[in-house]
């Protein structure tokens, strides 16, 4: 009972979020059902779903924004039930729909927001200056919002999150209307953010950003988690079929026709011919150890390889997989196409 609780107490003082069996509904609509999960200190985390999963919902509620039905979470010790403000001081929170007053000059609304953060004479310039040079702002402070592009608008929106230098930066679609160069910086921000012991949430709905960026992925879908952990931990827990690739100087009939032969094989794809050879994408059940198969079944041949490596599945395809509707009962057919 005591080592018990004695872990409980270190992961209450590890964990800057915990998120524990939080829900919400809106009459009979359920946005989020028994949510729970953890970030830790310098961790960056993306949050991904389908649109309408929950991913907003979770955000507003951390950031006090909403109160839950049920359920709970704190940050930095601190509860959102019960203490709101005391989180509000430690976040830094970016939402889908940027916070502006478009009347408003760049730099007066970044010295407005960081007045209300309370600081104030040289601090406040001091992370004035910061936020304005990470974030790509420098030299467009006496432009009214309104005359901003979309992508100095978003660069501003994560500006003032940021002002305050918070211990819990949440951001929601913060790479949105940015072009490839800004995506890069805003990139390299965040892995700053977390190398200086920040802890960052973020969704997004570019995968590719997610990956680059996130060192675990939460994954809701109708309001649930479905999936937390690294990308491998992910493909792990959800055995997805193996994928090699091949490419082998023989005719494709014949390497078709012998391909057939290989246990737990689902399908067998063409992809091209090129020069004297033959490539396949090849998929078999989990488990099957496909390429060491497919490596004898090529010695034996005595076919000449000029390719033959396991292809994992992409954060797209794992993603697919985890939030498709439920499969039928039918099982899948084995076939080479």
């Amino acid at each position: 009972m005591f080592a018990g609780m004695a872990r409980l107490e270190v992961k209450e003082q590890t964990d800057v979020i915990h998120v524990a069996d939080l829900s919400m509904h809106y009459g009979p609509r359920v946005a989020l059902e028994g949510a729970s999960f953890d970030v830790e200190p310098g961790e960056v985390v993306g949050l991904l779903g389908p649109n309408g999963a929950g991913k907003s919902t979770t955000m507003k509620i951390l950031t006090t924004c909403l109160y839950p039905t049920r359920g709970n979470a704190t940050v930095g010790g601190k509860s959102v039930r019960n203490a709101p403000l005391a989180v509000r001081r430690l976040i830094g929170y970016l939402p889908e729909v940027v916070p502006l007053y478009p009347e408003m000059r760049a730099g007066a609304y970044l010295n407005f927001v960081g007045r209300a953060r309370g600081l104030r004479g040289a601090r406040l310039r001091q992370r004035r200056a910061w936020v304005e040079e990470r974030c790509g702002l420098e030299g467009v402070g006496r432009h009214l919002i309104r005359e901003l592009s979309k992508g100095y608008q978003q660069r501003l929106g994560l500006a003032q999150a940021l002002i305050h230098d918070p211990q819990v930066v949440i951001l929601d679609e913060p790479t949105s209307s940015l072009d490839p160069h800004q995506i890069l910086a805003v990139r390299q921000l965040v892995w700053d953010l977390a190398a200086a012991g920040k802890t960052v949430l973020l969704s997004t709905h570019i995968l590719q950003e997610v990956e680059a960026i996130a060192d675990r992925l939460v994954i809701i879908n109708q309001g649930r988690i479905v999936g937390n952990g690294t990308l491998a931990d992910l493909r792990q827990e959800l055995r997805q079929d193996e994928r090699t690739s091949l490419s082998v100087a023989a005719p494709r009939q014949a390497v078709e026709s012998a391909l057939q032969t290989l246990p737990g094989l689902l399908n067998a794809r063409f992809v091209h011919a090129a020069d004297d050879y033959a490539v396949f994408d090849v998929w078999a059940a989990a488990g099957t150890g496909v390429s060491r198969q497919l490596g004898t079944l090529l010695r034996d041949k005595g076919w000449r390889v000029g390719e033959l490596h396991e292809r994992p599945p992409t954060l797209e395809e794992t993603f697919l997989a985890l939030t498709a509707p439920p499969a039928s009962d039918e099982a899948p057919a084995v076939h080479v196409c």
